[in-house]
């Protein structure tokens, strides 16, 4: 009689653990579930990684970097000038360009003896990498204007960057940015928040 209470015991316990580490199990599906929807949700709607090819934007970004780009705060507000922003090439699947924005919708840009003029007043910044060559002004050697939801964008590392002042590009409109670089990820070092 101790012996089946004891075996009915034992097999009370083993029914009783079985169903506790199925309820676990099935709480950490639960949770994963979620964590993976949210990251799929978050990457696709709110941001984007993307990675940084060639030397147009240094120093203040490197060949090989990872960012996190935002694309919500465009939804919300207009971009400024001097935001990071990423937009594609010729509607070219998964290439897209990252550039700094110089000129804003309604401006006229001009580059001048290697100085860059918004609306006839030198534009007092210092992202560029040097002084732009009088052969890399490009379309900006005569006056550029913007038209309305238009933006012209140069690379930080202006005589090696391919942006407004070259034809293929121009200027980029407000419907066609992705998004504003936000944080750097990569390499864990230079890991943090972009300078705009």
């Amino acid at each position: 009689m101790e012996n089946q209470e004891l075996e009915s015991n034992e097999s009370r316990n083993t029914g009783g653990r079985t169903k506790k580490v199925f309820t676990e199990g099935l709480h950490l599906f639960f949770y994963l579930v979620i964590v993976i929807l949210s990251t799929f949700l978050i990457m696709h709607f709110i941001g984007q990684r993307t990675q940084v090819y060639g030397q147009s934007m240094e120093n203040t970004l490197s060949n090989q970097d990872s960012l996190i780009v935002d694309k919500i705060s465009y939804h919300f507000a207009k971009p400024h000038r001097f935001d990071i922003v990423v937009f594609p090439v010729d509607d070219k699947k998964n290439i897209y360009y990252i550039k700094r924005i110089i000129g804003l919708p309604g401006e006229t840009v001009q580059i001048i003896d290697g100085k860059i003029y918004i609306n006839n007043k030198l534009l007092k910044e210092d992202y560029g990498k040097e002084v732009i060559a009088i052969d890399r002004e490009g379309l900006a050697a005569q006056p550029v204007m913007l038209g309305k939801g238009d933006y012209f964008v140069l690379g930080d590392n202006r005589n090696h960057s391919m942006d407004s002042r070259d034809p293929e590009v121009g200027n980029i409109s407000k419907s066609s940015i992705i998004g504003k670089a936000w944080v750097r990820v990569w390499p864990l070092k230079k890991f943090g928040f972009l300078n705009h």
